[in-house]
């Protein structure tokens, strides 16, 4: 699969399943996640999905500091309905890092391993930040991802127009790509543990 090469240079979250381990799906249940893992799962790369990737990997180093963060077993509260913008997307991104999932999620094996119901969704609106929540002590984030740090160039809507045009040539497309990947890759790898935009706040 070709891609931007910052992909790869984007960080990577270690994650520990024991779903994986007990099924024997990994050594030890490790699994390492990377960007093109959300790009593969969203079908496309933009800041909506760098920054979902970024949140999680904030929230997980936030709760767990000195230990490799336990997949399923983190609750992940969504701040608004689930077709509302791009929460969606943002949660599905979420699903794959954390394990959490909606209803639809894993039912579990003999009462453990259960991910059905980790993520929810909430219309009372009020706040954008997302909230995640260890199930085994109840320490608690919100990450909320501010982009306005991180602008848009500022001649994208005249570079998407041109492209979605029928008549579009090669150059407009190239250039739109590389003017919309050239804020991704800033967001992953500039802005990456930046406060600023990914805000987190502890909640207990």
């Amino acid at each position: 699969m070709n891609h931007p090469a910052f992909y790869d240079q984007a960080p990577r979250i270690l994650m520990r399943d024991p779903l994986a381990a007990f099924l024997g799906a990994t050594d030890n249940g490790m699994l390492e996640y990377r960007y093109i893992d959300a790009v593969r799962l969203a079908g496309h790369s933009c800041p909506t999905v760098a920054g979902a990737y970024l949140m999680a990997r904030t929230a997980l180093r936030t709760l767990y500091p000195d230990e490799v963060a336990e997949r399923g077993s983190i609750a992940v509260r969504m701040p608004a309905a689930e077709d509302e913008g791009v929460t969606g997307v943002i949660a599905q991104v979420l699903t794959l890092i954390t394990g959490a999932a909606a209803s639809n999620g894993f039912h579990g094996i003999g009462g453990r391993f259960a991910r059905q119901s980790l993520l929810k969704f909430s219309d009372a609106g009020g706040t954008a930040a997302v909230q995640f929540r260890r199930r085994d002590n109840g320490s608690a984030v919100a990450v909320e991802l501010d982009l306005t740090t991180v602008p848009a160039p500022a001649n994208l809507r005249e570079l998407i127009g041109a492209a979605l045009m029928p008549a579009a040539t090669a150059e407009q497309l190239a250039a739109l790509a590389q003017a919309w990947q050239g804020r991704v890759r800033r967001l992953l790898l500039d802005h990456a543990d930046d406060p600023m935009v990914l805000r987190l706040t502890r909640l207990r």
